[in-house]
C-alpha cells in the first residue's frame, strides 16, 4: 500500500489537494481537501441585506450569475413578492447563458485536454486528439472562445455586465428589453446553436435532444464519419477507455430545480434514488461539521440555522469545507443529476445501465446544453417590450428567505436571516460542497471521495490520470466550495 497527495489541481477553479491510498495499482481510500478557507458567510454579518447582491456575486466570477440569483430569490422570499413575467424571463436567460457557457468551458478547456496527455499516446485516436484539444494549441480552444464571447454578448444586453452583473434584484430584472435588442438577442443564440450543431454535436439540437436511450445514442454515434463533432469524438474515448466504468459514486442525485416560468420550472426539482423519483424536502438538508475546520456541536445543523465560524485546529478535520447530507445521506448533484431527475430518457438510460460514472456525467452536460439553448430561444422571444421587467416591495425588519437554484455544477442554496433590518445569519451551500464533502460522522465519504475508489493508478504515476478524469467530470468550483 502506498499513498499519494494529488495536487494543487490545473484547470481547477480554486485550490484542490486528494489524498489517496493506493493498493494493487488502485486507489482503496480517498480524502478531499479543500485547503483555502475564504469567509464569506462571516463577511454578509451585520450588512444590509442588499448589500448582499453586491458581495456573494464576488463569490466566484465563473459564476457568479448564480449566486446573484440565489441571493435575488432569498430575497424574493424573505419580500414575499413575485417577478412579472418579463423579469422571469430575462433572469432565467442570464442565468441559462452562465450555465451554457459553463458547461462548454469544461468540456472544451478543463476535461477533454486531459486525453492529450503523453499517458495515451500509444493509443490510435491520440494525434487526432491532441491536434483537437491539446491545452495551449489544440483547434478546439480558439473556436469555442469565439463563440464564448459572442454569446455572452446576451449577458451585455440583459445585466450590463459578467461577471458580477448588478441587474438581478428580488423583483426581477433593472435592465428592460427593448425590440431591437429582442432581435440581438435571438441573433446571439442563432450563432450559437450554429456551433454547438456544426463543431460539438455535428447535428441538430432536437435531433440531440430526441436521442431517448443509449441504443439511440450508439446508432446515432455510428451513423456518420468518426470526428463529425466532439461528442462523437468523445463517445469512442468512452468506448476505448471504459469512461462509462470510471469514477461511479452514490447515484443518489438531487436537484431544486431551475429555470421557473408562471411557477413551472424547465427542469425539474426532485431526489432520485434506488431507480425511483421522489418529492424533495429541503428542510432534510443538514450539514454535518465532524471532520471539517468549522466550529460546532456533534449534531448536524439544517442551513438556516447553522453557523460558519473557522477554526484552524480541530481532531479530525481535515478541509475547510461542510458534509452536506439530504435525510442523513450522500447525494450528487450537478447536470446528470438535473437530466435524471427531470426524466431525460437518455440520461435515465445511462444510469440505469452503468450509473453515475465519468461518462454519464459529461454526456448529461452536453444534452442539458442543447435543451437549455432551446429554451433559451423559446424565452427571448417571449420577452414583452414596454412591459415591467422588475417589481419592488419593501423589506421588512425582521424575515428570513431561501434562495434555491441550479448552478452550473449543481444545487445552490443560500439562507438568510434578517433581524432589526440588517443580516443576523447567512449561510451558503454550494455546488460542490455537496460533491466535495468529507466523512460525515458516520464515516461516510462524500461523493468525489466515494466515485475516486478502484480507480487505476499506473506505476510511477504521482497524478494518476484516472484520478484527474473523475476528479474534473464533476467541474469543481473550489472558490464556492469555500465560499
Amino acid at each position: 500500500m502506498s499513498r499519494l497527495v494529488v495536487g494543487p489541481f490545473n484547470r481547477v477553479e480554486g485550490d484542490l489537494e486528494v489524498r489517496i491510498e493506493v493498493e494493487d495499482g488502485r486507489v482503496s481510500e480517498a480524502w478531499v481537501v479543500s485547503p483555502l478557507y475564504r469567509g464569506f458567510e462571516q463577511i454578509m454579518l451585520g450588512k444590509d441585506p442588499f448589500d448582499s447582491l453586491v458581495i456573494v456575486p464576488r463569490i466566484c466570477g465563473i459564476c457568479s450569475v448564480s449566486q446573484s440569483v440565489a441571493a435575488a430569490h432569498a430575497l424574493r422570499q424573505a419580500q414575499g413578492i413575485q417577478a412579472p413575467p418579463n423579469g422571469e424571463l430575462a433572469t432565467n436567460l442570464m442565468l441559462a447563458c452562465e450555465n451554457l457557457a459553463d458547461h462548454l468551458t469544461h468540456f472544451y478547456l478543463f476535461f477533454m485536454p486531459d486525453f492529450a496527455r503523453p499517458v495515451y499516446a500509444d493509443e490510435p485516436w491520440y494525434e487526432a486528439v491532441a491536434a483537437r484539444f491539446r491545452a495551449g494549441s489544440g483547434s478546439a480552444a480558439g473556436e469555442l472562445l469565439q463563440a464564448r464571447a459572442q454569446l455572452l454578448h446576451l449577458m451585455g444586453l440583459l445585466a450590463g455586465k459578467w461577471p458580477h452583473s448588478l441587474s438581478l434584484q428580488p423583483g426581477g430584472s433593472t435592465r428592460a428589453v427593448q425590440a431591437q435588442e429582442r432581435i440581438r438577442l435571438t441573433m446571439i443564440l442563432a450563432g450559437f446553436r450554429r456551433f454547438l450543431e456544426t463543431r460539438l454535436f455535428g447535428d441538430a439540437l432536437e435531433a440531440m435532444v430526441a436521442l431517448d436511450g443509449v441504443a439511440a445514442l450508439e446508432a446515432w454515434s455510428e451513423a456518420a464519419p468518426r470526428g463529425e463533432g466532439d461528442l462523437r469524438g468523445f463517445l469512442r474515448l468512452v468506448r476505448d477507455l471504459r469512461l462509462d466504468r470510471l469514477g461511479c459514486a452514490v447515484d443518489r442525485f438531487m436537484s431544486y430545480g431551475n429555470y421557473p416560468r408562471a411557477g413551472r420550472p424547465l427542469f425539474a426539482s426532485g431526489l432520485w434514488r434506488d431507480g425511483d423519483l421522489g418529492a424533495l424536502d429541503v428542510e432534510a438538508i443538514a450539514e454535518d461539521l465532524s471532520h471539517a475546520f468549522v466550529l460546532g456541536g456533534s449534531r448536524p445543523q439544517h442551513p438556516s440555522a447553522g453557523n460558519t465560524l473557522p477554526v484552524a485546529e480541530k481532531p479530525g478535520a481535515y478541509t475547510w469545507c461542510k458534509a452536506p447530507r439530504l435525510d442523513g445521506q450522500v447525494v450528487e448533484v450537478g447536470a446528470l443529476a438535473r437530466q435524471v431527475v427531470d426524466g431525460q430518457p437518455l440520461i435515465r438510460d445511462l444510469v440505469g445501465r452503468t450509473g453515475g460514472n465519468v461518462a454519464s456525467r459529461v454526456i448529461a452536460r452536453l444534452i442539458e446544453s442543447a435543451r437549455i439553448l432551446m429554451a433559451m430561444e423559446t424565452w427571448a422571444r417571449a420577452l414583452e417590450p414596454g412591459e415591467p421587467f422588475c417589481a419592488a416591495s419593501p423589506l421588512p425588519e425582521e424575515c428570513e428567505g431561501a434562495g434555491l437554484v441550479e448552478a452550473a455544477r449543481g444545487s445552490l442554496g443560500h439562507w438568510l436571516r434578517v433581524r432589526n433590518g440588517r443580516i443576523l445569519n447567512y449561510q451558503i451551500v454550494a455546488p460542490t460542497t455537496w460533491n466535495f464533502s468529507p466523512r460525515d460522522q458516520h464515516g461516510a465519504p462524500g461523493p468525489l471521495e466515494q466515485a475516486l475508489v478502484g480507480a487505476e493508478a499506473r506505476d510511477g504515476e504521482r497524478t494518476p490520470v484516472a484520478v484527474q478524469h473523475i476528479v474534473r467530470s464533476f467541474d469543481p468550483c473550489m472558490v464556492c466550495t469555500v465560499h
